[in-house]
């Protein structure tokens, strides 16, 4: 068990990869739902493993980790723990991997944490990322609307999803942390990569485009063609090509 800034206990665990000690870690942030439990995560960890070691977490909210979920707002204070902690198993070079909303939380917590030490990353990928707050233009994303806002959907979450979320006064956040779009352009110099699925039922394809643009240039973009949403929808052959990326990227800064 890690603990935040704010005092959460998060849930943890360490995979020393194939040559124990050496290489990057691959820092791994599941989507809204997911817990380091969940096959889906348990695979790409898998995945990721064959090329470095791989720390996995549970935001807070979601399997044994304390605390509600603020959907994409205080995880990046999770994530920051996590990587704090990657960073004491000696590994020289941490790289941050998030799908969905874990995806929007890398993004967060490279802009914020840049020259903490204790907590920086040297590399991002973003999968299945939103690119800005409050999209509802999909059905799956107005029935998430639907499980964070309101009392009988935090029910459903909490006993059918298994997720504890946090409730606000009308709804919302307050105040409304900065958007994934606004965060890409703080991250430069570190290496960022944006993967996104042409089919991916939650967040069309202008989102991964704005999250590219915002980089100016500081940013490769994977459009998978195919691909639907997250950690389920992705193969083993990219989580392979992701995990060669994250192996490389940020070596030479």
């Amino acid at each position: 068990m890690l603990r935040t800034q704010d005092g959460i206990a998060i849930d943890a665990a360490y995979a020393p990869g194939p040559v124990p000690g050496e290489g990057p870690v691959i820092v791994l942030a599941h989507g809204f739902t997911g817990d380091l439990e969940r096959p889906h995560v348990r695979r790409a960890a898998g995945v990721f493993a064959q090329r470095a070691a791989v720390v996995t977490f549970s935001f807070r909210g979601h399997g044994r980790s304390g605390g509600r979920s603020t959907v994409g707002d205080r995880e990046v204070l999770d994530l920051a723990a996590a990587v704090a902690w990657a960073r004491e198993t000696g590994h020289a070079r941490v790289v941050t991997v998030g799908f969905s909303m874990g995806g929007s939380v890398v993004l967060r917590h490279a802009a914020s944490h840049r020259g903490r030490t204790e907590a920086r990353t040297d590399a991002v990928v973003a999968v299945s990322a939103p690119a800005r707050w409050f999209y509802r233009g999909t059905a799956p994303m107005r029935r998430l609307h639907w499980v964070v806002t309101r009392p009988t959907g935090r029910m459903v979450g909490r006993l059918g999803l298994r997720t504890r979320i946090q409730p606000w006064s009308g709804g919302v956040w307050d105040p409304v942390p900065l958007s994934p779009v606004e965060s890409v352009p703080l991250i430069a110099p570190t290496p960022l990569l944006i993967v996104h699925g042409d089919r991916d039922p939650y967040f069309p394809v202008d989102h991964p485009r704005m999250l590219a643009a915002a980089a100016d240039g500081g940013a490769e973009l994977w459009l998978e063609p195919g691909m639907g949403h997250a950690e389920n929808a992705a193969s083993d052959a990219l989580l392979h090509r992701i995990g060669a990326w994250a192996a490389t990227a940020g070596a030479a800064q």
